[in-house]
């Protein structure tokens, strides 16, 4: 019942006029038995020119049923396929929507490989079914209307058909209830093999550097033999039901030649030539019965596994986020402050907390820097801020208002957020830049943040300026270039919050500094939090605050975290001189 509501009014007006089309397709298929009676019938009455015309009549008649019932047959799939895309975009866009809502532990229960596997394969897989049962809607039409034909011309007739039908099916039920929990099995190794497929293409550089083209290969071949031979064992069992259908059309033929012979031997004279008729008749009835149970069998090939895909399709559609809309109810006249009050935070399934009781605050127009060994919780702790998890317990504040009070739009609003690995899209300069927002183009600002964050320099040397393109994530530039493009994107927005995780890795240590400069000079009242593992990128932060297995073991200026801190102390002297630490 859910899936019909992908259905709008005009597609059931479409389907409307299928169904009457199809009404019309089958009427005009099923008066052409009959008019071949009818000619028998005079043939056997009598000769000459008027039986010639007669029969040229007749012949008429059935090829321009014949030549009708074929030009509603190429409407009625351009209906069915018209009508299964609409449906499939609809439910395409449904699971965009939905997956947009997810937060990254939604996402990670799933996995990316898998939801890409939903939103193609699955999808393609529904809508080729639908597109095949709306066509098949003739078969149930042409099925009941020659059966209620048949009957009247010969019991002996209709048992052997029946007998025919009856096997038929039995072996259908029979070869999809074995088939059905490999079309599950199918779709899930299908996602294994697109997440090997990903890892691969994405990591190309690094599997060449490294000589494992062999282990990747065999990697692939593994995932791709296990769907092969999946694949095999259905269309093995699949295949079962072509000679089972052959044999059964076979059988009946005989059987109606057999019993016909049987009861025109018996018959008088006279009524022999018409029951000849009528067995032609009944022949071509039959075999119309038949090949409608023959089209359900396509049906029933072809709808387990849509079903499979759709229970796929609804898991992502029933999946509630975590993460939901705060009610934005509230009014607060601080700007730019963040709060930790006692945050502690494991992830879903976790025994272990990542973050133990976490508590420190930032004020409007301050630098606070987190530094701690890999591991220690730092990327963790500043995905808390912009709510792509929620905190296990304690509160995270901004503005003095619990962030599961904000809106989600309103929150990010008051985030500047560059991502550890910098993500750029398809397109130029500019639309990178401006990515997400909803203010109107402001060519100074674009090149005020072009500025500030060192990448000017390298957007004029482009023939075409802010309007470059850039190829997707921004293969066509360097690491240290896309870095400052998102650095950009984000003061572009003008947000009250600037969060840096670990976004001057790939920046030289003479850009670092400038960049640095810039943000103290140029954007003073805004805050910044910045997650970095050189000591010479958040020396001059206001506060710094050292993390060790998930807790603060240090927090304060550099100078008090060389004379308390023993980690901090560590972590300096393994990068710099004591001389360089004095400066």
């Amino acid at each position: 019942m859910k899936f019909l509501r992908y259905f709008k009014a005009k597609d059931w007006i479409f389907i409307l006029v299928m169904t009457g089309c199809i009404f019309l397709q089958v009427y005009l298929e099923l008066q052409i038995p009959g008019y071949m009676s009818e000619m028998t019938s005079v043939i056997n009455s009598g000769s000459g020119d008027s039986t010639i015309n007669s029969i040229l009549i007749i012949g008429a008649k059935m090829l321009g049923f014949t030549l009708l019932s074929s030009l509603i047959a190429i409407l009625v799939g351009y209906i069915s396929a018209i009508v299964s895309a609409k449906v499939a975009r609809r439910m395409r866009e449904d699971v965009y929507n939905a997956v947009q809502t997810f937060s990254l532990n939604e996402i990670n229960k799933f996995s990316i490989p898998s939801l890409i596997t939903r939103s193609t394969n699955d999808i393609t897989q529904i809508q080729t079914s639908l597109n095949m049962c709306l066509r098949m809607v003739r078969a149930p039409i042409m099925a009941i209307w020659a059966l209620a034909i048949i009957t009247s011309k010969s019991w002996q007739w209709s048992v052997a058909t029946a007998v025919a039908v009856g096997v038929m099916m039995l072996m259908v039920v029979i070869l999809v209830s074995v088939a059905i929990p490999k079309f599950k099995k199918i779709q899930a190794l299908t996602d294994d093999l697109n997440s090997v497929t990903r890892e691969n293409l994405t990591g190309l550089r690094v599997v060449r550097a490294n000589n494992a083209e062999d282990y990747q290969k065999n990697k692939f071949e593994k995932a791709n033999t296990n769907v092969t031979k999946t694949h095999l064992f259905v269309s093995k069992i699949m295949a079962l039901m072509g000679p089972v259908m052959t044999l059964m059309a076979t059988g009946l033929s005989l059987a109606i030649y057999w019993i016909g012979a049987y009861i025109i031997n018996g018959a008088q004279p006279s009524e022999k030539i018409a029951l000849f008729g009528d067995m032609v008749v009944f022949m071509s009835y039959a075999m119309m019965l038949l090949m409608s149970f023959m089209a359900f069998t396509i049906v029933f090939i072809m709808l387990p596994r849509a079903i499979v895909s759709y229970k796929r399709i609804k898991e992502v559609l029933n999946t509630q986020p975590s993460i939901k809309d705060g009610s934005g109810n509230f009014t607060t006249t601080q700007r730019g402050t963040i709060e930790f009050k006692d945050v502690s935070f494991k992830y879903d399934n976790a025994t272990e907390y990542v973050l133990k009781n976490i508590s420190f605050k930032a004020e409007c127009g301050q630098t606070v820097a987190f530094i701690g060994s890999t591991g220690s919780g730092k990327s963790t702790l500043i995905n808390l801020i912009p709510r792509f998890y929620d905190a296990t317990s304690g509160q995270v504040l901004i503005d003095s208002v619990d962030v599961k009070e904000y809106k989600k739009q309103d929150l990010i609003d008051k985030i500047g957020y560059i991502s550890q690995k910098a993500v750029l899209f398809s397109g130029s300069i500019k639309s990178n830049i401006t990515f997400g927002s909803n203010k109107q183009y402001d060519e100074q600002k674009v090149k005020e943040a072009l500025n500030i964050a060192q990448a000017q320099d390298f957007v004029q040397s482009k023939k075409e300026g802010v309007d470059a393109l850039i190829a997707q994530g921004g293969k066509n530039i360097s690491g240290g270039q896309k870095q400052r493009l998102s650095i950009a994107r984000a003061l572009y927005k003008d947000p009250e919050i600037l969060i840096f995780d670990d976004s001057f890795s790939a920046l030289d240590y003479a850009t670092d500094k400038l960049l640095r400069d810039a943000l103290k000079d140029k954007v003073a009242n805004k805050t910044n939090v910045i997650v970095a593992q050189r000591i010479s990128t958040i020396k001059n932060a206001d506060k710094i605050i050292v993390l060790n297995d998930g807790e603060i073991v240090g927090e304060g200026t550099h100078k008090e975290l060389m004379q308390t801190c023993k980690v901090y102390q560590e972590i300096a002297y393994s990068q710099l001189s004591k001389e360089e630490l004095d400066k």
